[in-house]
């Protein structure tokens, strides 16, 4: 099974104070070393950015990326018209997440792991997997 991580359940898993903390924990736990996990180059900047603004550690996003990912996908001509396709059929979708779930789609990713709604019916033919965020 490939499995793509979406941005929000890096951090979550990163951040033990986050309300997607024990989701993705249990999520990532069940997924490294038995499946194939991918993410974009999007998603892994956004980790980098939250870093800088002292969101997480960067070395936790590095190691992270280094540990357990097994195949960051560039955006490529193929992910940007796949983008771009998504865009103009949901309007709302903001182009990073369409750059994140169209990574998904070109790379056949047989499951998106999310904290958002949104994405549930973008992608017909992918299973999209959302995490429950935990209340304080």
């Amino acid at each position: 099974m490939v499995a793509l991580l979406d941005c929000v359940v890096v951090a979550g898993f990163l951040d033990r104070d986050d309300a997607f903390h024990r989701a993705a924990d249990a999520r990532i736990r069940q997924l490294a070393g038995r499946e194939h996990i991918i993410a974009s180059t999007i998603t892994y900047a956004e980790l980098l950015t939250g870093a800088g603004l002292g969101h997480h550690s960067d070395a936790a996003v590095r190691g992270f990326f280094a540990d357990l990912i097994d195949e960051i996908h560039d955006v490529d001509r193929a992910v940007a018209e796949r983008a771009a396709q998504l865009r103009i059929s949901k309007r709302s979708l903001r182009m990073p997440d369409a750059l994140v779930l169209a990574t998904a789609d070109v790379h056949d990713a047989d499951v998106v792991i999310t904290g958002d709604r949104r994405w549930v019916d973008v992608l017909p033919d992918r299973r999209i997997e959302v995490l429950e965020a935990s209340r304080s």
